[in-house]
């Protein structure tokens, strides 16, 4: 059985403490791959390494970085079909979205970065009479950028693109339930031509390597993705050591239909903002909140497209959705499908567990569900499920359902359906989130600032936000 190993200083290296974890094919159930449990000591010498190589890499011209980062993208994109079939074997999802979404968009996350950096400019403030201030940026030093597991290469890419695009150094850590497209990551790097010691992955449990890179002293900033009580942990430890820190965090994201929409597309979107990689985007709307007098309409046409999903093996082409990430993940999920059923929800379709045939049968697939008859303010509607489950409410005010959109903890997105332009914008400026869709969902411009309200997060990545986050200013002031 192939044992995957950290990159560190330019090189593969197996953990120093020789510990690994099993890495689970979520399609079949079955162990594929043992991966490094690393620790402390390995961050140490990863840490060792980015110290040697920072001021080789910060020293270089922006030219010269964005060189090694166009190539860098150009050998994910030479080994694209590997990346895919990686991706989808190690998260479950179809090798269609891995193909059609995660690959091409971790390739363009690195040439994105690569030529943003080149257009960076600082600026300068005239003081008639008196002199000059001109602001520059500089890289913050070692940087640790922690990502989750359900894009895996394609969040990966968006925190260290931006990273090393400034002139860091950075010590990287994939989740663990999905490390082999980071894995593969480290030979493109070496070959892209980026000094050793300026990228450096680390694998293995987050209460071990994840802990130790947000406590390292050296390591002066970080990067994280994932859920909410995990950033709330890195918040407490990283806020005591002064290290600046982003954090984009969970979502319960409200899609809100209004009856004067255009019908058909919302409804083929909505199924795509629903159940997209089985429902494990961040981004995905799980509570449909709909206008009273189409509700009826909207529930019997959207029950009978969501019945017409496929779930089926990642490999299978038919195939809409493919096996959540994890067995763990799996019984979470159909666990919050009974507390709805508790809480005296209707299951108008779904709410099981999929059994397909060899060698797929002990996969961890789930049919996509829709539950209605909830209240606003219930558990289901409240909480993060982070799986292939959506709640129908209908609404009949506007002021109702901008106050129930708004009564989660989380602020991330929101998606709003309406023909009516100033219904739109009043609706989006009172909407307690980070990110609003009109009449469409997950159109991503990598110039745009991502990030959520509340406990969604802090900070914002994309575009000159991921460049200011990974430099600090500095300001000097030149008497006339």
């Amino acid at each position: 059985m192939e044992k995957l190993k950290n990159f560190i200083n330019g090189e593969y290296r197996a953990p120093i403490n020789s510990q690994y974890l099993e890495n689970f094919e979520p399609s079949t159930g079955e162990v594929y791959s043992l991966i490094p449990n690393s620790s402390k000591e390995d961050v140490d010498l990863a840490v060792k390494s980015a110290e040697e190589a920072f001021p080789i890499w910060s020293s270089m011209s922006k030219e010269q970085r964005s060189n090694i980062l166009i190539n860098l993208s150009k050998g994910i994109e030479a080994r694209s079909e590997e990346f895919i079939n990686a991706e989808s074997k190690d998260n479950g999802k179809p090798v269609s979205l891995a193909r059609s979404v995660d690959i091409p968009r971790s390739i363009a996350n690195f040439h994105f970065f690569a030529t943003a950096i080149l257009h960076f400019a600082s600026e300068s403030h005239n003081m008639e009479g008196l002199g000059i201030n001109y602001t520059i940026r500089k890289p913050i030093g070692i940087v640790g950028c922690i990502s989750p597991w359900n894009l895996p290469l394609y969040l990966f890419s968006w925190k260290i693109a931006p990273a090393l695009a400034s002139g860091n150094c950075v010590i990287a850590k994939p989740s663990e339930v999905t490390p082999y497209t980071a894995y593969l990551l480290g030979q493109v790097a070496k070959d892209a031509g980026l000094p050793p010691g300026v990228l450096n992955i680390l694998h293995g449990e987050g209460n071990l390597v994840g802990d130790s890179i947000v406590k390292h002293p050296s390591i002066k900033a970080i990067s994280f993705t994932g859920g909410t009580a995990t950033g709330s942990i890195i918040a407490q430890k990283a806020a005591s050591m002064f290290k600046k820190t982003s954090l984009e965090l969970g979502g319960k994201n409200p899609n809100i239909i209004f009856a004067d929409c255009d019908f058909e597309l919302m409804i083929k979107t909505t199924l795509r903002s629903s159940f997209a990689n089985q429902g494990q985007i961040c981004l995905c709307g799980s509570r449909i909140f709909v206008e009273k007098s189409i509700y009826h309409k909207f529930k019997e046409e959207f029950v009978k497209q969501v019945d017409n999903l496929l779930v089926s093996n990642p490999a299978d082409p038919n195939a809409k959705l493919g096996s959540v990430v994890s067995k763990p993940h799996m019984n979470k999920i159909l666990s919050h499908i009974k507390i709805a059923k508790e809480e005296g929800g209707k299951i108008l379709t779904g709410g099981n567990q999929v059994k397909l045939d060899k060698p797929y049968d002990k996969g961890y697939y789930i049919r996509p569900t829709v539950i209605e008859g909830l209240s606003f303010d219930c558990k289901t509607n409240q909480e993060e499920i982070f799986g292939p489950v959506v709640t129908l409410i209908p609404f009949e005010k506007e002021d109702d359902v901008i106050m129930m959109a708004n009564s989660t903890e989380y602020g991330l997105s929101a998606t709003i359906w309406t023909s009516d332009l100033k219904r739109a914008h009043r609706v989006s400026n009172q909407l307690q989130v980070g990110l609003v869709w009109i009449n469409s969902w997950l159109v991503r411009d990598l110039r745009t600032p991502f990030g959520g309200m509340k406990s969604s997060g802090m900070g914002r990545e994309g575009g000159w936000e991921a460049l200011r986050f990974f430099t600090e200013p500095k300001n000097i002031f030149i008497k006339y």
